[in-house]
């Protein structure tokens, strides 16, 4: 267990707390560059800071404090200009580096009072990739936006699916690194509320982690296999310093303040070899239900029964409470790691995993799960002779509930199949 003093610096995430000015060294997934596709500004709420991330009329975005500096207006109505962003209210218009370049009463009426260079409006970095668009909120000079591998594979349909979820952060990332989690809330769970009372699903007999430059790896082996299987032999990221990455998945848990966090999935499938080759026009980005019509949890997909777990320790999780067990190892490492990049921060140091040689970002390895299947694809019939593909990773959508029929209709057209409604058995698709 932790101490209460402990607990609150993995979990405090403002400006000038030891985690918060820890994370605010990376860069965070914000939104889906194609939600301003058809609207300029989106009010958001990063790390307890109320900005607008916006699209001006060059295309460039940005991302600036959601309320003008001159009365306080509300920047989300703001109006989008050539190089930056103009407050609807009284008209001052501020660029991406939040400089006022006009105030357009008082330099016209009282030009001799050279004010406006002296006011501004606090600003962020925004830089899209791979269909996001990331938020720095740290120190000059910033890192680059690191180019995973799966980034750069050709040929496959992708998906963003955003939710919120009303808990601290740190309970969906510990999530990312808790492999006896799959067996209970993935399988037996959802067994039993399937009606299925026999039977519960194959057990965890080994687990084991490894740190690595970019996180963490964990590995198990379930009953019916052995130090052979991929489980093992690869395993899946605990992406540090807020992700999970599966194979085809990544899955941020982007703090919006201290009591909730921002689940951001992106998904990659390959399209059958016979459809290549495939260029995907825009990237969808969706909103993923957390609740149904009567307010009740949704539990049919993965990341929704993650949130009920998340969600069912807290608004923030009490850790002098617990009683952590040998299959917590993992836990134990990354909190370890928490304190420890807290304190290089703290001196001045680059903390963990950040990249700043262009070189090595042009395409950042991690251990992928059947990375040969995901980045060439296979052909319609090695797909249909595989279940863990077919079934769970390319015919049944199961990640989140609530995915848009525009977007199942499009995916169905790029793989040139029809999806299945059921969802999938979440512990076979991780």
């Amino acid at each position: 267990m932790l101490s209460k003093e402990r607990n609150e610096a993995l979990t405090q995430v403002g400006p000038g707390t030891p985690m918060g000015e820890l994370l605010r060294r990376y860069w965070m997934p914000i939104a889906g560059v194609s939600e301003f596709d058809h609207k300029s500004t989106k009010p958001v709420r990063l790390m307890g800071e109320n900005l607008v991330l916006y699209k001006d009329l060059s295309g460039n975005f940005g991302l600036l404090d959601r309320h003008c500096p001159h009365r306080r207006a509300d920047m989300s109505y703001g109006i989008p200009e050539a190089c930056g962003l103009r407050c609807s209210y009284h008209g001052w218009a501020f660029n991406h580096e939040g400089d006022c370049v006009e105030r357009p009463y008082e330099d016209l009426a009282h030009p001799e009072l050279q004010m406006r260079e002296k006011i501004r409006i606090k600003a962020y970095r925004v830089e899209s990739r791979a269909g996001l668009l990331w938020a720095y909120l740290g120190p000059a000079p910033a890192p680059l936006v690191p180019n995973w591998e799966p980034f750069t594979w050709e040929n496959g349909f992708v998906q963003i699916v955003i939710s919120e979820v009303p808990c601290n952060w740190f309970q969906g990332q510990e999530n990312s690194i808790d492999p006896i989690h799959f067996e209970w809330q993935h399988d037996n769970f959802i067994t039993r509320k399937r009606g299925n009372e026999k039977t519960y699903g194959s057990r965890h007999l080994k687990v084991d982690f490894e740190e690595f430059e970019y996180g963490f790896v964990y590995k198990r082996i379930m009953e019916g296999h052995d130090k052979s299987h991929i489980d093992w032999t690869v395993g899946r990221v605990c992406l540090w310093p807020n992700c999970l990455f599966v194979g085809n998945v990544f899955q941020w848990r982007v703090p919006i303040d201290d009591e909730n966090l921002l689940s951001v999935s992106w998904l990659f499938n390959h399209v059958p070899k016979e459809k290549v080759p495939y260029v995907q026009d825009s990237i969808p980005c969706w909103t993923g239900p957390i609740t149904d019509e009567n307010g009740e949890w949704i539990t049919s997909h993965v990341n929704n029964q993650d949130f009920i777990a998340w969600v069912g320790q807290g608004v923030i999780a009490d850790r002098t409470q617990e009683h952590l067990g040998p299959s917590d190892k993992g836990i134990v490492m990354m909190r370890r790691r928490c304190f420890a990049e807290m304190e290089a921060v703290a001196d001045g140091r680059d903390p963990k995993g950040t990249i700043r040689d262009p070189e090595a970002n042009r395409c950042v390895p991690l251990p992928i799960l059947r990375q040969k299947e995901h980045a060439e694809g296979l052909s319609m019939a090695e797909i249909e002779a595989s279940p863990i593909m077919n079934i769970n990773n390319m015919r049944r959508f199961s990640v989140s509930a609530g995915q848009p029929p525009e977007v199942r209709a499009a995916y169905e057209k790029a793989m040139g199949f029809e999806m299945v409604d059921e969802a999938a058995s979440p512990a076979r698709y991780h």
